[in-house]
């Protein structure tokens, strides 16, 4: 079924899809994940919004064991969506391409046992627990959509660039089981030293927020008694009840004060927003969109372009689409873009197709073309070709193109290229670009080839034919396999009491086998509080008199545990032995 899935996915973000070694979760990561999802049944019937506990039980997630992506999306392609499994954290603009092919990103990783209640790196609770159950619902599934095709368009900075790297970096130490206190602190202040250097916000900070305020971290319904749908409270175990109480200040949804609020993944959230109903979030994010360089484009957006020192996109009105790194922008007396020039390996492409001949190869070093009006306010894409001939412009002979702006191009014609016989480029030999007494194109420089364009539309990030520009090829497909390692002790020991658990008979031999990994736990694992909830709760079926669940009960209570461990017991005792 992945495979069906995959083939639909833009080749540049092939790159990111990783396997799931579903053999390798070992019995401690399914405790976890069952732990999460138990506690999500029982305490998220009342708090979160009712299409979540319905499609908890609709999207073939299921309780007991970690689901298998496959099975995943089998429930979501009856609603035209599908699931990939990603490698951990991923590029943001990459993140939000999938959400706009309809595709939901799946981190494998499931968070340690001492990160149960949350944590800041992507896992399986989090992407298939939080987001997945509500993607079955038809307005919210249009409005993540319609979120991840503006995050994959909007431009970024250089500098949070190398924020996305230092917190990437972090999230693989904080769940590496061997990483030291010294090497967590050290990656802490690495994302701190990075975040230093940002200054602004760039679209896709703002687009970071609007998703993180809504998508992870939404509420919706009235303000005095709303409900959960952001995939961060509903996999996060503790703040998922935090959340609602008085001392977390509920605000009334508005883009604008989602884009002016900022957010730290490391801390429960001071404030949330709320909203009233999927519909409301739909027609905000249409509002925002249309301030956004894609939908607005000009100088502005150039300047955009130009900051994130990154590939982008720029759109001319005759359609034709420059994609490189833009380098200079030349300007007018009043600010408005007269010129630009790109760095570095450009395309030239036309309705998101690369145009033969103008790729990277082409064009390797960069690219310069002006924008505008030609005198007498002619715009030359609105031209025919009768009209175009009579400004002197035809194939093989001299032209002399006088801008509005003071452009002045001087060469020789040797082609024109075109679409439904409006001219979209035209490339010239022995040609000179001028602009008041600067020279911009000299004739050795060899061929000049002019975008034609009096404006510009659109300006978003990234290439407009990703596949030609990045020049990605399929990988082969190569059968892998995890090596199966053998389990230590205590994974064996939650193995076993899962297979008691599951197990369809209960005698004296299961009890005798129960106080035996009790005994073991007494012994070398004081601190194991997860397996001893677990043996609780199969006391509590099987022989709730017994002695031992006293002694279990007195055990998780009287610990001095760390206090988040201590909720999480808590909430174990309410499940599994209160309730």
């Amino acid at each position: 079924m992945i495979g069906n899935v995959v083939k639909k996915i833009p080749v540049q973000l092939k790159q990111f899809i990783s396997k799931q070694y579903y053999d390798s979760y070992s019995p401690i990561d399914h405790a976890v994940w069952r732990f999460v999802m138990k506690q999500n049944h029982y305490f998220l019937k009342g708090i979160a919004h009712p299409y979540y506990v319905n499609g908890l039980k609709d999207s073939g997630i299921k309780t007991e064991s970690i689901p298998k992506v496959d099975d995943m999306n089998t429930s979501l392609a009856k609603v035209g969506w599908g699931a990939v499994t990603i490698d951990g954290l991923i590029p943001g603009s990459a993140f939000y391409g999938f959400l706009a092919n309809g595709i939901l990103p799946i981190a494998t990783e499931i968070r340690k046992i001492e990160n149960i209640a949350y944590t800041p790196a992507p896992d399986m609770i989090h992407e298939a627990a939080g987001h997945a159950p509500i993607l079955l619902d038809e307005s919210y599934r249009g409005f993540v959509k319609k979120i991840g095709e503006m995050g994959s368009k909007a431009i970024s900075s250089k500098e949070k660039l190398e924020v996305f790297k230092a917190v990437r970096h972090l999230t693989i130490v904080a769940e590496d089981p061997h990483s030291t206190e010294e090497q967590v602190k050290e990656a802490e202040r690495q994302v701190a030293e990075a975040r230093t250097k940002v200054k602004g916000i760039s679209e896709a900070d703002q687009v970071s927020r609007l998703f993180w305020w809504t998508v992870e971290y939404g509420l919706i319904g009235e303000l005095s008694d709303p409900k959960i749908y952001g995939a961060g409270l509903l996999s996060s175990v503790g703040e998922s009840q935090s959340c609602l109480a008085d001392d977390v200040q509920k605000i009334p949804f508005t883009v604008e004060e989602c884009v002016r609020t900022p957010y730290d993944v490391t801390k429960p959230q001071p404030q949330l927003f709320v909203c009233k109903n999927f519909g409301e979030l739909v027609s905000a994010i249409d509002q925002f969109a249309a301030t956004m360089a894609f939908r607005k484009g000009g100088t502005e957006g150039l300047e955009k372009a130009l900051q994130s020192d990154s590939v982008a996109t720029i759109c001319f009105s005759s359609g034709l689409q420059v994609t490189g790194t833009v380098a200079t922008i030349l300007k007018d007396d009043d600010g408005e873009a007269v010129y630009l020039w790109t760095k570095g390996p450009t395309a030239l492409s036309f309705e998101n197709k690369q145009l033969t001949g103008h790729g990277i190869e082409t064009h390797r070093k960069g690219f310069g073309t002006p924008i505008g009006l030609l005198d007498a306010g002619i715009a030359l894409e609105e031209c025919s070709e009768d009209q175009v001939r009579d400004l002197g412009i035809s194939e093989g002979k001299a032209a002399l193109l006088h801008f509005e702006s003071g452009v002045i191009v001087k060469g020789t014609v040797t082609g024109i290229l075109s679409s439904g016989a409006k001219p979209i480029l035209i490339s010239f030999k022995d040609c000179t670009v001028t602009y008041e007494d600067q020279v911009l194109f000299e004739p050795d420089w060899g061929t000049f080839d002019m975008a034609v364009g009096a404006g510009i539309p659109s300006v978003f990030a990234g290439a407009a034919d990703p596949d030609a520009y990045y020049q990605f090829k399929p990988a082969e497909e190569i059968e892998e396999s995890a090596v199966q390692r053998s389990w230590n002790e205590l994974e064996t020991l939650y193995e076993e009491v899962r297979n008691i658990r599951e197990g369809s008979n209960w005698n004296e031999q299961s009890l005798s086998q129960v106080d035996r990994i009790l005994a073991v736990l007494e012994d070398k694992y004081q601190r194991e509080w997860l397996l001893r909830l677990e043996l609780l709760e199969i006391y509590q079926k099987h022989n709730p008199s017994h002695p031992t669940v006293t002694q279990l009960v007195e055990k998780l209570q009287n610990t001095d545990w760390d206090p988040s461990v201590q909720q999480m017991i808590q909430r174990g005792l309410t499940l599994f032995y209160y309730n």
